[in-house]
């Protein structure tokens, strides 16, 4: 599961990465994240209705526009590839509501006499990468508000994360992204075959701070190496 990750660059920075035109009024305030939590807004690009990417933010956590609202237990942050085809949740999104969720690192926990570690993993450093997701808009209610939410795909671990965590965010290459996005890509099984695991190759896993643990917590020190004993 992917449950904690940042957003730390300039919004132009992501801009530049996926080829796009900032529109800060449409995009609202945005700041560095470096301990991003579920039920949060996070940074996502999505086709608006003009075919031109667009970022914004999104509600992470995605509530179905069937639903009767936002599941507090966290239960669909994360959507596993192998099944998106087959749950009613995800088959409508996978055909027609994709996003691309940017992001410098994410955290995952390993199980040590000590306690659980937390790893921060990046890759190539401190590079941009993107991360395959789902979107959905819910439509409100009288007494709630509308929300746009996404989920966070997630396939096996490729081999250096598989040490600490069995699973990993689906990361896409430039060209995979474009395919990704592309709303005459309707076929669930093109789609499928671009979830693939990340090639081992390039990524970094560091032990950070415990203080990662309270989603709360929200500083640069964050994604700093732990200190030794």
């Amino acid at each position: 599961m992917c449950g904690r990750f940042i957003q730390c660059s300039d919004p132009q920075d992501y801009a530049d990465y996926f080829s796009l035109e900032l529109d800060p009024e449409s995009m609202g305030p945005s700041r560095p994240r470096y301990n991003l939590a579920p039920s949060q807004g996070v940074l996502a690009v999505r086709l608006g209705p003009d075919g031109r990417r667009h970022l914004g933010h999104l509600r992470w956590g995605l509530v179905p526009a069937w639903s009767q609202g936002p599941d507090h237990r966290y239960t669909m942050i994360n959507a596993r590839a192998e099944t998106l085809a087959d749950r009613p949740a995800y088959r409508s999104a996978l055909r027609e509501r994709r996003c691309l969720i940017p992001a410098e690192g994410f955290y995952e926990w390993q199980t040590q006499p000590g306690g659980k570690q937390p790893y921060l993993i990046r890759r190539g450093g401190e590079q941009i990468f993107a991360m395959a997701g789902l979107w959905e808009h819910w439509a409100g209610t009288a007494e709630a508000a509308p929300i746009s939410s996404c989920t966070i795909i997630v396939t096996a671990a490729n081999a250096a994360i598989a040490r600490v965590h069995d699973r990993m965010p689906v990361v896409l290459d430039p060209d995979r992204q474009a395919q990704w996005l592309d709303p005459a890509n309707r076929d669930p099984a093109a789609l499928l075959a671009l979830l693939q695991p990340a090639p081992p190759a390039d990524w970094t896993l560091t032990p950070v701070s415990r203080r990662v643990n309270n989603a709360r917590t929200d500083d640069p020190g964050l994604i700093e190496p732990a200190a030794g004993p």
